[in-house]
């Protein structure tokens, strides 16, 4: 039974929005996966979508939250996982923003958030977006963290064709030292990698959150680290980049500033 009031978007038989791993863990590097989940409230329906949509890089990050329990693993260190699509908002975008609640995703059109009243958008920031949000202002408290590190994947091309031709990206807008080295280590444990700072995106304040708002505000050692989602298609895939990952960190740790 949906016991959903007028006034609320989830009911108690949806999710909470936010998943912690390691919750109690002091090691000092907060990992968050914003795009981990493809859940949709029951309230929502299907938001109008195709079969399959939701299961496809415009519902959720693909290998991302599997790339991310990996290196929380390894590192044993909080990460904080959201549990609902991007489509019902996206939690690495500033609210009221037009990425926030897309009504078109990828090409793809998402109806159910079409023509959405103040009050409805209102209710996916309040109950899931401030959730995560809070999330990540306790992962920093709960103990002192000098780096966090935010895991996505992307498509290998774009609508038009185009090809993108990097492994893996790693984006900043104030810590070049900690996304190059980041790099730096990863092409030395595999040559062969095509590898990128700022690509295949840039942060901005209007299309990123966790950067602007937590890693440069505590001004912590940060990047925003992107796998190309075919790499992550299967659990060695997944493997090999957590290897990869959970030792750039650790590399970068070892460094310091």
């Amino acid at each position: 039974m949906n016991v959903t009031s007028p006034n609320t978007l989830l009911s108690e038989n949806d999710p909470a929005p936010v998943e912690w791993v390691n919750p109690s863990s002091v090691v000092p590097v907060l990992l968050l996966c914003e795009h981990a989940g493809q859940g949709i409230p029951e309230s929502l329906g299907d938001l109008g979508l195709a079969s399959g949509a939701i299961d496809t890089h415009i519902g959720l990050d693909i290998g991302a939250e599997a790339l991310a329990r990996a290196v929380a693993e390894r590192l044993n260190c909080p990460l904080v996982l959201q549990r609902y699509s991007r489509l019902v908002i996206d939690c690495n975008r500033p609210p009221g923003t037009p990425g926030s609640i897309p009504s078109v995703s990828d090409g793809v059109g998402i109806p159910g958030n079409i023509g959405l009243s103040k009050a409805d958008a209102e209710r996916r920031v309040t109950e899931i977006f401030a959730p995560l949000n809070a999330a990540i202002r306790a992962g920093f408290e709960r103990a002192p963290r000098r780096a966090g590190f935010s895991i996505h994947s992307y498509v290998p091309a774009l609508l038009n064709g185009r090809q993108r031709p990097w492994h893996a990206g790693f984006l900043t807008r104030c810590d070049l030292t900690t996304a190059s080295l980041m790099l730096d280590t990863i092409a030395a444990r595999d040559p062969n990698l095509v590898l990128a700072v700022n690509e295949p995106y840039n942060i901005c304040d209007d299309s990123d959150w966790f950067i602007p708002q937590f890693a440069e505000k505590y001004e912590i050692e940060h990047a925003l680290i992107e796998v190309r989602h075919d790499l992550l298609k299967d659990r060695d895939g997944v493997e090999i980049w957590a290897d990869h990952l959970s030792h750039a960190i650790l590399k970068i740790l070892e460094c310091g500033r």
